[in-house]
C-alpha cells in the first residue's frame, strides 16, 4: 500500500517491511506499516475491540477514537514514529506503535535508542499469536532505526501481554512503578530469542500444514456434473478413500434443483454451505480461481489445493497469475498447496483423507512423502504401492508457490505417524532455513532428499528462489552435513526409505552375507567394499539350502556380534527331485520372519533372484503400512513388489556414487516432538518393542539387485553414524577467544571499506590481507617484491636462503606445472640464475610479477578456502593443492560455524586424505594444526560477513606445523540474510 503525498517525503513507505506470517493456528496474515489511507480500517477495527481490552491499553475507560487519535496513530514518519498492522482480508487485527523517547521519556529523534511501545489485538483473535509476531516485527523495525531498546507499561492484570514480553526471548528488566509494571526489553538477538522464533515458526508452519492433512471438512469445487474430469476424479477419490469428514461437491453450473452428487450434498457456491469448510479442492480454470478462492476466503476456508493449471508454466503472463493468486489466497489467512498440483493424502485412520488423482490411495504406513513434481509423484506412489509400503502422508505441491519442502520437514519433524520423510526437490527456496530444518529432523528421524535439476539450474516456475553459484556437488556435501541422507534417483530413494521405515539402524559398517548363491554372495560383497562397507566373506548355503537351513543361519548371524547387519540372498533352490523350486517362496518368507522375531537390533534385506512368491511374502510382512483392524486383504489381493519403479525421468538403472560417509556438528537442540519409537530409530535393548513390532513378524525389506540392497544398507550406515555423532555436539575451543583480535578486524574492514572505490568491495593486498589474517592468529609467511635480479637478491638477504622465486601474475597463479616456482635457491648466484631462466621462459618481469619468499618446512601442500554464497550462507572447503585434485572435484565443504569435529571430518572426508596420515611410508603430518587453521578461518567469516571470500592457497602442512604462503581476501557488503530476521513467508 503506497502512502500518499501527506506522509513525509524524505521517509519513503518502506514497503520491505511488509511480510506474510503464519500465525499460531497455522493461519496466515498480513504485516505491514500502517498509512493514512488506513484511518476508516483503524476506527472499524478499535470498534470491534472488546471494553477490557481498550482498558489495558489506555489505562481508562475509552469506548472510541477521537480525530486526533485517528491522525495520531495513521501518520509516522517510519524513522520515529512507527506503527505496525496485522490484517486479514484487508482488515486490521491488531495493531502495534513504537514512539522514540529521550531519557525522560518525552517525545525525541535520533540519536535517542530508546521507544515506547504499545500492542492492540482484537479480541477474537488473541490466542493466535498475533502480538508475538507484532513484537518480532517492530523489534527488527526498531533495529533498522537505531532504536536498542523497547519500554512498555502495562497493568499488572494484563497477563497476556505481560506474558508475550516475557516469552519473547529478549534480555528485559522489570519493576512495578504507579500501579503499572514497566518493562525494558533490550532488542538486540539473543540466542534465546532466536531460539523461540524459530520454535513459533516451527510449530506455526507444522500446524499450518496439518490444517491442510486433516480438514474436518472438504469442498470440490469444480466437480463435473458427469463423471470425468478432475473434479469429479478427485471426489471419486475422497469418498473412496473413506474420508471421515463431510465432504461437498461445487459447481456454479449445477441445476438448482441437484441435491446430491455421488452421494455428497451438492452445492452452486460455498455461500450454500451451512458448516464450516475446512479445505477447498479447486479444479476450474485458472481464469475462474479468483472467484473460487475470494469465495473460499469470504466463507472461512482454512486452506487450498489448486489442482488448476495454466500458472507459471505457461510463462510470464502466468507467473504474475501465480503471484496474485498467493497474494489473494494469504490475504484472507489461507495457505495453498499448488498451484499445478496432483493433490494432497493422509492415511491416518482418522481422516483417510486422498484429495489427489491417485485413483487408489497407499496404504497406511511411516513414510511422509513431499514431491514438487506431479509425473514424479505419481511414479513414486506408484512404486511405493507395488512395493508394499504404506504412507502416513504426500504431498504434490506443483508450481510450489507456497507450500514447500521446508513446510514439510516442519511438519514431519512433528508428526507422530511418521517415521522417514521423503522429499523430491527441484530447488531449495531458503537453503539455510531447509538446511537447520533438516539437520533437526533428521536428529529423530531419517530425512531422504532426491535433488532434480541438479545440473541445468532449472527452479520450479515462477518461483523466486536464490541464485547459488555453489556446485552441486557441494550441496550434497552440506546436506550430509546436515544429516540428510541425498541418493541420486527416486528409485534410490525408495529403497533407502524402505530399509529405514522397516528396520533398525545398524550399529556399525560389519556386513554379514549368507545365501544359496556363491556368485550372488560374491555380487553383494563386492557392491559392499565399493560403498564402503565391512563385508564378511560370504557363507554359501549351496543351492540345496532349505528355507529351515536360511533360519538357522539368518538367527546366528543375528546373534554373532561381529557383524552389523545381514544381507540374505536368495536364487531358487532345488527340490528333491533336483528341479529349481521358484513357486513356494511364502515359506522362505516365513523362515526368514522367525528368524528376526526375537526382535533383533540389526538390520536385514533380502536380495532375490526370481523365487516365486517370496516378493509378494516379504512385501505384505515387511510393509511399513500399519494394518487396518476392520479389513482384512487376502494374500492374492496383496500388492506385488516390483524390481523396479515405472520407467520415467529419475532413469533409476543409472548408477549412483554416494560421497564418502560424512557425520555433521549436533543439530540445534529442540523442543522433542512426539516422536514415535520404532524402525529408522537406534536399536535400544532396553526399550520395549515398537508399537508395530507386536502386529506381525519382522518387516524385512527385498531387492532385486545386490547393488540396491546394498547402497540403501551404506546410506543407513553413514546416517546412523550421523546421528550418534550428532548426539554429543562439536565445539569450538575456547583459546580461539584468547588468540583473536575481533574489534581490531572489525576496525581493518570498516577502514578498508571505506576506501573502496566499487561499493561492491574490493580485494585485498597481500600486505592488508595478511593484517587482517594476523587479527585472527593466521600468519602468512611474508613475500618481498623482486622486479628486477638486485631487489630478488635483496630480498633474499632480508628473508634469508634458501628461498623460493615465484611468478604472481593471475595466468600463472600457483601454476607450478607451467614453470612459474624455483624452490630450494639456495644463494645469491642460485637465485640470479633462477631469476633469467624465469623471465626467458615465460616473459618480463612486469608481466611476471615475481617475488621472493623464504622456504618453508617440507610437506603436503593444501588448500584452505572459505566463501560466503547468497543462498547457502558461508562455506568452509578444503583440498589438496595440485590439478588432480581440482580435476577430480576432490574437495570437502562445511557450513561456517564450524566445530571442532567440523574441521576434523573436513581433513579425513577427501579421498586423497590418506596422503595427510603417512600414506605409503611417509610421515603424518600436523593434522592438528590444520584443523586449527580452519577453525580460525571459519570464525574470521562468520564474525565478519564482510569478509565474502578468503582463499589460504598453498597451505604446506609439515610433520610439525604449517605454512602459509598464500592469501587473498575480498571484502564486500554482506548479503542480505534472510534467516535472521523476523519470520516470514517468501514475497512473490
Amino acid at each position: 500500500m503506497e502512502p500518499t503525498p501527506e506522509q513525509s517525503p524524505h521517509h519513503a513507505y518502506p514497503d520491505h517491511w511488509e511480510a506474510d506470517v503464519v500465525l499460531r493456528d497455522g493461519g496466515t496474515a498480513r504485516i505491514r506499516p500502517i498509512t493514512t489511507d488506513d484511518a476508516e480500517r483503524l476506527v472499524s477495527f478499535y470498534e470491534q475491540v472488546s471494553d477490557e481490552s481498550k482498558y489495558y491499553r489506555f489505562f481508562a475507560p475509552y469506548p472510541r477514537l477521537s480525530d486526533r487519535d485517528v491522525h495520531r496513530f495513521t501518520h509516522h514518519d517510519y524513522v520515529d514514529r512507527v506503527g505496525l498492522a496485522v490484517t486479514i482480508g484487508g482488515e486490521f487485527i491488531g495493531t502495534v506503535r513504537y514512539d522514540r523517547i529521550n531519557d525522560q521519556g518525552r517525545p525525541a529523534s535520533a540519536p535517542a535508542d530508546e521507544a515506547e511501545v504499545a500492542f492492540l489485538v482484537q479480541d477474537a483473535h488473541q490466542g493466535r499469536g498475533v502480538a508475538s509476531a507484532l513484537l518480532e516485527h517492530i523489534a527488527a523495525v526498531a533495529r533498522e532505526r537505531g532504536i536498542r531498546r523497547f519500554a512498555a507499561e502495562v497493568l499488572p492484570a494484563n497477563n497476556k501481554m505481560i506474558k508475550v514480553f516475557r516469552d519473547g526471548g529478549y534480555t528485559q528488566r522489570r519493576s512495578f512503578e504507579d500501579g503499572s509494571v514497566h518493562l525494558t526489553l533490550d532488542l538486540e538477538p539473543t540466542e534465546k530469542s532466536l531460539a523461540v522464533q524459530r520454535g513459533r515458526e516451527q510449530r506455526a508452519e507444522a500446524r499450518s500444514v496439518q490444517r491442510l492433512l486433516a480438514p474436518g471438512s472438504v469442498a470440490v469445487i469444480g466437480t463435473g456434473r458427469t463423471p470425468g474430469g478432475v473434479g469429479r476424479t478427485v471426489l471419486r477419490n475422497l469418498l473412496a478413500s473413506g474420508y471421515t469428514g463431510r465432504t461437498y461437491a461445487v459447481n456454479r453450473a449445477f441445476d438448482e434443483g441437484l441435491a446430491t452428487l455421488d452421494g455428497v450434498p451438492a452445492h452452486r457456491s460455498l455461500g450454500e454451505i451451512d458448516e464450516q469448510v475446512d479445505l477447498a479442492v479447486i479444479a476450474v480454470p485458472a481464469h475462474r480461481v479468483p472467484e473460487a478462492v475470494a469465495d473460499c476466503g469470504e466463507h472461512g476456508v482454512q486452506g487450498l489445493v489448486v489442482l488448476s493449471a495454466g500458472y507459471a508454466e505457461r510463462g510470464a503472463e502466468g507467473r504474475e497469475l501465480q503471484r496474485e493468486l498467493v497474494r489473494q489466497a494469504r490475504s484472507y489467512g489461507m495457505r495453498i498447496i499448488g498451484p499445478n498440483a496432483f493433490g494432497i493424502i493422509n492415511t491416518a485412520e482418522s481422516v483417510r483423507l486422498n484429495a489427489s488423482l491417485a485413483p487408489e490411495s497407499p496404504a497406511r504406513g511411516r513414510i511422509g512423502l513431499f514431491t514438487q513434481s506431479g509425473a514424479i509423484g505419481i511414479a513414486l506412489l506408484s512404486g511405493l504401492h507395488r512395493r508394499g509400503a504404506g504412507l502416513s502422508s504426500f504431498i504434490s505441491a506443483g508450481n510450489r508457490a507456497d507450500v514447500s519442502g521446508n513446510d514439510f520437514l516442519q511438519y514431519s519433524f512433528e508428526d507422530p505417524d511418521t517415521d522417514v520423510a521423503l522429499l523430491y526437490l527441484e530447488s531449495l527456496g531458503n537453503p539455510r532455513k531447509f538446511n537447520r530444518l533438516a539437520r533437526r529432523t533428521a536428529a529423530v528421524k531419517p530425512v531422504v532428499v532426491v535433488k532434480g535439476a541438479r545440473h541445468s539450474g532449472s527452479t520450479p516456475p515462477g518461483h523466486a528462489v536464490p541464485v547459488s553459484r555453489i556446485p552441486d556437488a557441494t550441496v550434497s556435501a552440506l546436506m550430509r552435513q546436515a544429516g540428510v541422507i541425498r541418493v541420486d534417483t527416486v528409485t534410490e530413494m525408495v529403497d533407502a526409505g524402505l530399509l529405514l521405515a522397516g528396520q533398525p539402524l545398524p550399529a556399525g559398517p560389519r556386513v554379514a552375507i549368507l545365501g544359496n548363491s556363491e556368485s550372488l554372495g560374491l555380487l553383494t560383497y563386492d557392491a559392499c567394499l565399493a560403498e564402503g562397507l565391512r563385508p564378511r566373506s560370504p557363507i554359501d548355503l549351496t543351492t540345496a539350502a532349505s528355507p529351515q537351513d536360511f533360519r538357522d543361519a539368518l538367527a546366528e548371524a543375528l546373534a554373532d556380534g561381529t557383524c552389523d547387519a545381514v544381507i540374505v540372498t536368495a536364487i531358487p533352490w532345488v527340490g528333491e527331485n533336483g528341479e529349481a523350486e521358484t513357486g513356494d517362496g511364502q515359506v522362505l518368507a516365513a523362515a526368514l520372519h522367525k528368524a528376526v522375531a526375537g526382535g533383533s537390533a540389526k538390520p536385514v534385506a533380502v536380495v532375490h533372484v526370481e523365487i516365486g512368491g517370496l516378493a509378494e511374502a516379504l512385501a505384505a510382512a515387511s510393509s511399513t503400512a500399519a494394518p487396518r483392524p476392520r479389513t482384512v486383504t487376502p494374500a492374492a489381493d496383496r500388492p506385488q513388489l516390483a524390481t523396479t519403479l515405472s520407467t520415467g525421468p529419475d532413469r533409476s538403472t543409472a548408477p549412483a556414487t554416494p560421497p564418502a560417509p560424512e557425520a555433521g556438528p549436533a543439530p540445534e537442540a529442540p523442543t522433542t516432538p512426539p516422536v514415535r519409537p520404532g524402525p529408522g530409530s537406534p536399536a535400544d535393548p532396553k526399550a520395549g518393542p515398537a508399537p508395530e513390532a507386536a502386529t506381525g513378524p519382522g518387516r524385512i525389506p527385498a531387492y532385486p539387485a545386490a547393488e540396491r540392497a546394498v547402497r540403501a544398507l551404506a546410506e543407513a550406515v553413514k546416517y546412523a553414524q550421523w546421528r550418534r555423532q550428532a548426539a554429543v555436539p562439536g565445539k569450538i575451543p575456547e583459546f580461539l577467544d584468547d588468540t583473536i583480535d575481533e574489534p581490531g578486524a572489525a576496525a581493518l574492514i570498516e577502514a578498508q571499506l571505506a576506501t573502496a572505490p566499487d561499493p561492491r568491495g574490493r580485494p585485498l593486498t597481500h600486505d592488508e590481507a595478511r593484517e587482517l589474517l594476523g587479527r585472527y592468529g593466521i600468519a602468512v609467511r611474508p613475500t618481498l617484491p623482486a622486479p628486477d635480479p638486485e631487489a630478488a637478491v635483496a630480498a633474499a638477504t632480508r628473508l634469508g636462503y634458501p628461498v623460493a622465486l615465484k611468478t604472481t601474475a593471475p595466468h600463472l597463479r600457483h601454476r607450478a606445472d607451467l614453470g612459474g616456482v624455483r624452490l630450494d635457491i639456495a644463494d645469491e648466484e642460485a637465485l640470479r640464475r633462477a631469476y633469467g631462466e624465469l623471465t626467458d621462459l615465460l616473459g618480463k618481469p612486469a608481466e611476471l610479477l615475481p617475488v621472493v619468499q623464504a622456504m618453508a618446512p617440507r610437506g603436503v601442500d593444501t588448500v584452505v578456502r572459505a566463501s560466503i554464497d547468497a543462498a547457502a550462507g558461508a562455506v568452509l572447503s578444503f583440498g589438496l593443492a595440485g590439478a588432480p585434485s581440482e580435476l577430480l572435484g576432490d574437495t570437502a565443504h562445511r557450513l561456517v560455524p564450524a566445530t571442532d569435529r567440523d574441521a576434523a571430518e573436513l581433513i579425513r572426508s577427501i579421498r586423497a586424505a590418506p596422503v595427510l596420515f603417512g600414506w605409503r611410508g611417509s610421515a603424518p603430518v600436523d593434522t592438528a594444526a590444520l584443523e586449527e587453521l580452519l577453525l580460525r578461518l571459519s570464525r574470521l567469516v562468520d564474525d565478519h560477513p564482510e569478509v565474502v571470500s578468503v582463499a589460504l592457497e598453498p597451505v604446506v602442512v609439515a610433520p610439525h606445523g604449517l605454512t602459509v604462503l598464500g592469501a587473498s581476501v575480498r571484502l564486500a557488503p554482506p548479503p542480505a540474510r534472510s534467516d535472521l530476521g523476523p519470520r516470514r513467508l517468501p514475497n512473490y
